[in-house]
C-alpha cells in the first residue's frame, strides 16, 4: 500500500448548507493519502513515474474555486475522483474538513477512500 502522503492542506471554498456559507468562503483542512499508480518510480527516481503532489494540490484548489459545494462530504468525494480519474492513483483516501465550525471542536468534517 504505497502511498503519498499530504497533510493539512488548507484551500478556502464557498461550503455549508446555510445561507451564509454561499457567500463567504471557509478554510477547509485537507488530509490525502495517494495510492501510487505503480512501482516504477522506486527504480526510475522520477516524478513522470508518480503522481505530482503540487500539481494534485493545484487541481484541489481549482475544485474549490469552482463553486459551491453544499456538504464537506460531497468535495471529499470530488477529490477523491480526480485523485483516481487524473492522476490515475490505485486508491485515494480524502479527509476534509471545516476549522472552528462548532465552539467546542477544532475541526469537523468527513474522510472517503476511493479505489481504481
Amino acid at each position: 500500500m504505497d502511498s503519498i502522503l499530504v497533510r493539512d492542506l488548507r484551500v478556502e471554498v464557498l461550503i455549508g448548507i446555510h445561507k451564509r456559507e454561499r457567500h463567504v468562503a471557509q478554510v477547509v483542512s485537507i488530509d490525502l493519502d495517494i495510492g501510487l499508480p505503480g512501482n516504477a518510480v522506486f527504480a526510475s527516481d522520477r516524478v513522470a513515474d508518480t503522481i505530482d503532489y503540487e500539481q494534485v494540490a493545484l487541481k484541489i484548489q481549482a475544485l474549490a474555486a469552482s463553486g459551491h459545494f453544499k456538504l464537506v462530504e460531497t468535495f471529499a468525494d470530488r477529490m477523491a475522483k480526480l485523485l483516481i480519474d487524473e492522476f490515475k492513483a490505485r486508491w485515494g483516501k480524502v479527509s476534509a474538513a471545516k476549522i472552528g465550525i462548532l465552539p467546542n471542536a477544532k475541526l469537523v468534517g468527513g474522510s472517503i477512500g476511493r479505489r481504481n
